[in-house]
């Protein structure tokens, strides 16, 4: 667009400077106009002279430029400039592409310029907060977030910053409190950081380096951990080897030498450049680095303690002062040489293949136990779950007392009337654990005689409050049920924090297992079951949810598709592999860029060679960037599906389910010969089977009417993931696929939205056979009927049946019940939740 009065007039009367300005892309281009031979005279006295500045410069900011030595040179402003403009979405990239492939390793190369040189933090801090004010006077809202989630990486990774830069990025989040979701949420969280670290330099750094690295300390008792789970049919022994190395090759530093970024951080942060940084750093390697670090840790909390409700520089000037003491006792030299670069350290994760014998419940409570803080958490006779005496004697305390519980059968699981029940969660309601510890057992442990978990015990008061606290930390309005289990009127996917809406205060938890799943939809569907049974187990006896806070994170990843398929074909399969990672790219463009354009690397990773293998690795910097600036959960419901079988001797099996379902005809499959072929054969064999469908159409109005039909079908393919945005409906979606000759206006499909659904087979001389989530080891066969629902909270459903024993069958929700969330939602952490 020409804009005129935008127009510059050089010295040269005969040369003018026009500025075209694409409001769309946030690009500014400068063409010089007029004879050709004073035009190239002109141009290159400009770049000889270094005239050529372009307007989004930052002068007057006070920050030299200067190479700092010992490190890294600093990146001029605009390639910095340059990089964000090239990391940003478009509207025109589509997923999955090789656009978004290079802005995901763009964003992290830019992150890796100020990790490489702290001088580069500042400069990028100005170009960004620039940015975001251009974002806000053109409403570009689309760009708000990634350059957002860039500016506070920056932050936390930046070694000084100066007042006036903290100031206009705090304004900037406040005034993001009066936009809609998701802006408000993320502009709200940033804020109060934001607000924390100008008052305690440095503090966003410290806290999360010590919770990430698990240091001892007695002033920030905070920990987390990464799980990282792949899918084994995905990753194969060369790939998981080569993802392993890039975690191990992250994760090489000592507790020591993190203590020791911790106290250069912050001295560095509150004073400046006011020392010489590169001393300080020689010196702190000779001296015994602890007592340093528990001073300031302490010095940096009662700092943060002290300035809540209140803004002043008591807390900040009692910061400096000890970074002063500390430079003075290590004789460190005061003349000003330029900051030092502390880099951000990844947290430490664990890599598993996740295999049938792998219990994330398990490895969750064996990092419990071997946790550094595991004096102010040791089990009591009270909390003591049933299920701790299968665990290894390793991870029992040596003075741990053992407890006998009184028991009216033999205890032998062979002996047990519930040992025959094909059902995967009968293990799990009997109390038996199925699962083994150890990956590598033998076949001979599987048939060893093993004891029950214990007694039921009826859970406390206290209990009960905890999971009443617990079912209220997520979106209460998000699957379709409020609390007292009536639908709201809404439909739409609940995303984001709903923190600020819980009228009762959640319990504070120091621990935090974040879980980061690689895979397709079969994965995911191994996580909702898995999850189902923990808070199954949980209801009945609190332990984890009193101590360990849960974060779920997903990285779609798929097998590398072959040479000779198509873009399209390989697009298309990547969609239908991946369900739930296609939706989260739609919703979420950043997570488009980041993630996404992750699980497409991955694959291929396997497959380069040593000399082209990058050396830093990038794996564990994605998930790092992941885990910590993906804070805002969109919530996916999970379904419980109840299986009747054709033979009489089988018994009904439960089980659930999360993305997808899929029914089949086996008699059918392969029946594709013409017609002609099949005049001789019956109805149901060309036609379909018949079956029986029974539904409850949901509408917006939350009206739901019962309906039901029969019909002959080949299949049926059930939904739980829209495939766009715009039918972003919290409900399934169930395809029957018909005859193609009996099929209307070409269609052979036909479409019921529904959150129960009922399949029943009529024909006695056919069966069904059902899959979930795609998982070939979740195969049903033999299937008379299929019963699916909206799986409920475990916790709510006890507390109901107790209520419900005292009033004498009321079908109202009373007592603890009735403010509990009757769903069971499966949150997925992403950048922004939903963006509409």
């Amino acid at each position: 667009m020409l804009l005129p009065s935008q127009s510059r007039w050089s010295s040269t009367s005969s040369l003018y400077i026009v500025r075209h300005v694409d409001r769309n892309n946030f690009l500014t281009k400068w063409r010089v106009c007029g004879p050709a031979r004073q035009r190239d005279i002109f141009v290159k006295r400009c770049v000889s002279d270094m005239t050529c500045q372009a307007l989004w410069d930052n002068t007057g900011c006070g920050f030299s430029m200067e190479s700092k030595a010992g490190g890294l040179p600093t990146v001029p402003e605009r390639e910095l400039y340059r990089s964000v403009q090239a990391m940003l979405p478009r509207e025109t990239d589509i997923h999955h592409s090789p656009d978004c492939l290079n802005k995901g390793m763009l964003r992290w190369t830019l992150h890796k310029k100020v990790r490489n040189n702290p001088a580069n933090g500042l400069s990028l801090l100005w170009v960004l907060i620039k940015e975001l004010e251009k974002a806000e006077r053109w409403a570009s809202h689309e760009y708000i977030i990634p350059l957002l989630h860039t500016l506070m990486y920056t932050i936390i990774q930046t070694a000084y910053i100066p007042d006036e830069l903290y100031k206009r990025v705090y304004n900037f989040c406040k005034r993001l409190l009066t936009y809609p979701q998701p802006y408000c949420t993320v502009g709200l969280s940033y804020a109060r950081r934001l607000k924390t670290e100008r008052v305690v330099p440095g503090l966003l750094y410290q806290r999360m380096v010590v919770a990430e690295q698990r240091l001892k300390n007695e002033h920030y008792p905070y920990q987390d951990r990464i799980f990282v789970l792949a899918d084994p049919k995905v990753f194969s022994d060369s790939l998981a080897q080569v993802v392993l190395a890039d975690i191990e090759a992250a994760s090489a530093s000592s507790p020591i030498d993190h203590m020791r970024r911790v106290v250069q951080h912050s001295i560095q942060a509150n004073l400046g450049e006011r020392y010489n940084g590169y001393k300080l750093a020689e010196t702190l390697k000779d001296i015994d680095i602890e007592p340093y670090f528990q001073d300031v840790m302490a010095t940096a909390e009662r700092c943060a303690e002290e300035s809540r409700g209140r803004v002043g520089n008591a807390p900040k000037s009692q910061l400096q002062k000890l970074c002063s003491n500390v430079i003075t006792s290590v004789n460190s030299e005061t003349a000003s040489a330029g900051p030092f670069d502390c880099p951000l350290p990844n947290p430490e994760m664990s890599f598993h293949l996740w295999t049938e014998e792998l219990d994330i419940w398990r490895e969750v409570a064996k990092w419990l136990r071997s946790s550094s803080s595991q004096e102010q958490f040791s089990l009591t006779p009270e909390h003591e779950d049933p299920e701790l005496g299968d665990l290894p004697s390793d991870l029992m305390p040596p003075d741990k007392a053992r407890f006998s519980v009184m028991s009216n059968d033999s205890g032998i699981e062979r002996d047990l009337s519930l040992a025959g029940d094909a059902s995967p969660l009968a293990s799990i309601d009997s109390g038996c654990g199925t699962a083994s510890w150890d990956p590598c057992k033998s076949e001979q442990d599987s048939v060893r005689l093993s004891r029950r978990g214990g007694m039921k015990v009826k859970p406390s008061v206290k209990d009960s409050v905890a999971l009443l606290q617990d079912t209220l930390e997520g979106h209460t309005g998000g699957l379709g049920y409020s609390r007292g289990g009536g639908r709201e009127a809404t439909l739409q996917r609940g995303a984001g924090s709903n923190a600020t809406q819980t009228p009762i205060s959640k319990q504070q938890r120091l621990f935090t297992a974040r879980i980061v799943v690689m895979g397709g939809d079969s994965i995911l569907g191994h996580l909702a079951k898995a999850y189902y049974c923990l808070r199954k187990r949980e209801a009945r006896r609190i332990f984890l949810t009193m101590k360990v806070n849960l974060q779920f994170y997903y990285i779609p990843v798929c097998t590398v598709p072959t040479a000779t398929s198509s873009d399209k074909e390989n697009h298309q399969s990547k969609q239908s592999l991946c369900t739930l990672g296609s939706f989260l790219s739609i919703v979420d463009p950043w997570y488009n860029c980041n993630i996404s354009s992750l699980g497409c690397m991955i694959p291929k990773m396997a497959q380069m060679t040593n000399s082209s293998r990058p050396k830093e690795p990038f794996v564990s910097d994605v998930i790092s960037y992941y885990v910590r600036m993906g804070q805002q959960p969109v919530y996916f419901n999970i379904y419980f599906v109840k299986i009747t079988f054709s033979s009489m001797t089988k018994e009904t099996v439960e089980d659930v389910f999360l993305t997808h379902l899929e029914v089949d005809v086996p008699e059918l499959r392969n029946s594709s010969a013409p017609m002609r072929e099949k005049q001789k054969k019956s109805v149901a064999d060309v036609c379909g089977a018949l079956v029986g469908i029974s539904y409850k159409k949901v509408t917006l109005s939350g009206r739901d009417t019962e309906r039901g039909l029969p019909m002959r079908t080949t299949g049926a393919n059930i939904s739980a993931i829209p495939l766009s945005a715009k039918e972003d409906l919290n409900c399934l979606t169930l395809l029957l696929k018909e005859w193609p000759g009996k099929a209307k206006n070409n269609s052979t499909d036909f479409k019921i939205r529904s959150n129960n659904i009922k399949l029943c087979l009529l024909d006695s001389r056919s069966s069904l056979r059902v899959t979930l989530d795609r998982d070939c080891r979740r195969t049903y066969n033999d299937v008379q009927s299929i019963e699916i629902v909206p799986c409920l909270e475990p916790g709510y459903c006890i507390q109901k049946n107790i209520m419900s024993k005292l009033n004498l069958g009321e079908d109202e929700d009373v007592g603890l019940s009735k403010y509990m969330t009757k769903g069971l939602p499966l949150p997925v952490n992403t950048f922004a939740g939903i963006i509409n």
